[in-house]
């Protein structure tokens, strides 16, 4: 599918088909949501409604794809064992309830090894990834790991960290990456100038491979290259700039990957209407039309 695909980040409040509905209403090709609340640990189960109702808002509105988010607790990465348990067990949560809703990517931060050391957060991570992924064995569901801007002690901020994990965790084909615009530009990947930009993809084919690439985050960064600390600000207001948006959708070997904001917004979501209106303006006629 060569359409270029933008959206945004949805709320679930209320029912999982408004975060459809929701991005209907502000023109949304593709769209991201949590499938449960993101900040508590415990969620009650989908209904039977709830999903049916769902899935009638996935062909009724055309949205497509509809991109999950895990919550904002799991840390898989975590040297805490009582807290990689309970991360394990949300993350499983949350990939059975992606396939209760039909939905095949699920976007997941690598984890943070909270003074543990890189390396053992890594393996902490890859083995609960295996974990999970043979728990949702048949689910059909991606495990999409997202590039972190590496505040902290938080893990997937450098390629080489991401291609480790898809090495070491299995099945190695149910694991992808998400691109983030803020997090690259803010753990050290410049990329604002066509130069370094075409050096950042080859770099990125050459560590982790393009075809893994399935979800694109596009968020403008309060925070400049190398800061390592993760604020997402409006698109065209930050340090990333326009011209290295207006790079990223007008090329041709992202075509199938949905770009999706996840910038700051009020009840009316008109500041995602205004920075999916200034996205559309950067790409070429030829491309806009797919």
């Amino acid at each position: 599918m060569d359409k270029l695909r933008l959206g945004a980040h949805m709320s679930i409040a209320g029912a999982p088909a408004n975060a459809l509905y929701a991005g209907r209403s502000i023109g949304c090709d593709a769209i991201q949501m949590f499938t449960r609340n993101a900040n508590r640990w415990t969620s009650k189960e989908l209904t039977p409604k709830e999903i049916d109702d769902f899935k009638r808002a996935h062909a009724e509105t055309g949205i497509d794809p509809v991109v999950a988010h895990s919550s904002y607790l799991i840390n898989l990465g975590s040297p805490d064992e009582a807290l990689w348990r309970k991360s394990l067990e949300a993350l499983i949560t949350e990939m059975r309830r992606c396939r209760q809703l039909g939905l095949v990517d699920y976007v997941l931060h690598p984890g943070a090894h909270m003074g543990a050391g890189e390396e053992a957060g890594l393996e902490r991570t890859a083995q609960g990834l295996t974990l999970a992924l043979e728990a949702t064995a048949g689910s059909g569901v991606t495990i999409v790991l997202e590039t972190t801007a590496g505040q902290g002690s938080v893990l997937g901020y450098r390629f080489e960290q991401l291609a480790w994990l898809m090495e070491h965790a299995r099945p190695t084909e149910r694991l992808g990456v998400c691109f983030d615009t803020a997090h690259a530009l803010a753990a050290g990947y410049e990329y604002r100038t066509p130069e370094r930009y075409e050096a950042l993809w080859q770099e990125f084919e050459a560590v982790i491979g393009l075809e893994r690439l399935r979800v694109i985050h596009l968020n403008d960064s309060l925070k400049d290259v190398g800061s390592r600390i993760d604020r997402h600000t409006h698109i065209g207001q930050g340090y990333v700039g326009l011209e290295a948006f207006r790079l990223l959708l007008n090329d041709p070997r992202l075509r199938r990957v949905p770009m999706l904001l996840e910038t700051p917004k009020s009840e009316d979501l008109h500041e995602d209407v205004e920075n999916l209106a200034i996205l559309r303006s950067l790409v070429a006629e030829e491309r806009r039309e797919g």
